[in-house]
């Protein structure tokens, strides 16, 4: 099962609330305040790793909760501080935010109340809500019944991108932990001894988030359906992927890896056929036409043969118009022409006639299913690979 794109749900771990507790020892009937400071929550992190290929974990898996703090206890003891929820995903990922972003709104200041006043009332059986924004340290207390649900989270700007993971191990922070409340012995001055109160934990941070996966591969396939881009990616890599004579054979994008006798390596990713309106989302055309974008050198794959009735040149056309009206830097990058199946009769003149029409565009002839010209292919797309890297270098 291939998943490219998942809409998840994260939430940090809260912070743990202080504790207000008094020294009771022998010898020290009062010996003053010792209540512990809460843990600090969890944080949610997202850590792209090259060994994944799709998003299925986060498909099965979409919400995603790190652990809270611990509560502080008694005689100065802190609370542990929440474990990290670490999430791998694969490289090329990226994070789009639906909504979220501060957990709670903005604080409303208390002309009586000082900005580091506890919040937490001693003996009380009521729940403080903390309401703060993300770097304030000012604080109000909303006493609330015990069965009433927290505050609802602000909403952010819909469609921001917050993260693009495309280096191996690279780790971002989608949620960040609540911090920990302070334990009453925090607040003892020479006038105020016996502080009762203390403060609550902050709530971690919450939204809902858009994950979607561009592949990172150095040349792509693009042709109109049953071109032969399956076939291709078979001949020259141990990548197997589904062919047969009908056109969406493929469904979802394969890689395959294609080794040279210097043990180079390059990627190679097979799109799904391209049809007329793609760059409208027509037959599922964003979901094929993203994973290309990341591609170094675009191979557009012409079936010469004009097997399903349509002309090369036609094609070689309309494959160029639809890159262009989905993202106009795909016609920036380098491409090879090459013509497919030149093993049929007619794929000769068919040649001629788009070399007349398309002038000044060179065309490397094969044909896949025999296995011709996959030598010369080979080291086209390396030679054309190098070149982009290092003009990319510059």
């Amino acid at each position: 099962m291939f998943v490219d794109e998942v809409k998840i749900y994260a939430r940090a771990g809260h912070g743990g609330r202080g504790c207000v507790a008094f020294l009771r020892e022998t010898f020290r009937p009062k010996g003053g305040p010792s209540g512990g400071n809460g843990g600090r929550g969890g944080d949610v992190v997202l850590e792209a790793d090259h060994d994944l290929n799709n998003l299925v974990n986060q498909y099965y898996q979409p919400r995603l909760l790190a652990q809270n703090g611990e509560h502080g206890l008694g005689k100065g003891m802190d609370g542990h501080a929440g474990k990290n929820l670490v999430v791998k995903v694969p490289c090329g990922t990226m994070v789009w935010r639906v909504t979220g972003g501060a957990p709670l709104p903005p604080p409303v200041a208390d002309p009586e109340t000082p900005a580091s006043r506890p919040l937490l009332l001693a003996g009380s059986n009521q729940r403080p809500v903390l309401r703060t924004s993300a770097g304030a340290r000012a604080w109000e207390i909303d006493l609330e019944e015990e069965s009433t649900p927290p505050a609802p989270s602000g909403l952010a700007e819909p469609g921001e991108l917050v993260a693009d993971l495309t280096e191996n191990g690279r780790r971002f922070v989608l949620c960040a932990g609540g911090r920990g409340g302070l334990g009453n012995r925090n607040f003892a001055t020479a006038r105020r001894q016996t502080p009762r109160f203390a403060q609550p934990g902050e709530a971690g941070a919450e939204g809902e988030f858009r994950l979607e996966l561009r592949l990172l591969a150095d040349v792509g396939l693009v042709g109109h359906p049953n071109a032969g881009k399956s076939t291709l990616l078979a001949a020259i890599s141990k990548a197997r992927p589904k062919i047969a004579p009908y056109p969406f054979t493929t469904l979802h994008p394969q890689i395959g890896i294609v080794e040279f006798d210097d043990w180079s390596r390059l990627t190679v990713c097979d799109v799904p056929g391209l049809i007329e309106g793609a760059h409208r989302n027509v037959g599922l055309g964003h979901a094929f036409l993203r994973h290309i974008q990341r591609c170094k050198v675009l191979v557009l794959l012409l079936d010469m043969a004009g097997t399903d009735g349509r002309q090369p040149w036609d094609d070689y056309q309309q494959l160029l118009a639809e890159l262009g009206l989905h993202a106009a830097d795909l016609l920036a990058k380098p491409r090879l022409v090459v013509a497919n199946k030149m093993d049929e009769s007619i794929a000769e003149a068919n040649l001629r006639s788009f070399k007349r029409r398309v002038r000044r565009t060179p065309v490397l002839a094969m044909s896949a299913a025999f296995g011709e010209g996959l030598d010369r292919f080979k080291v086209a797309i390396r030679e054309a690979v190098e070149e982009a890297r290092a003009a990319a270098a510059v």
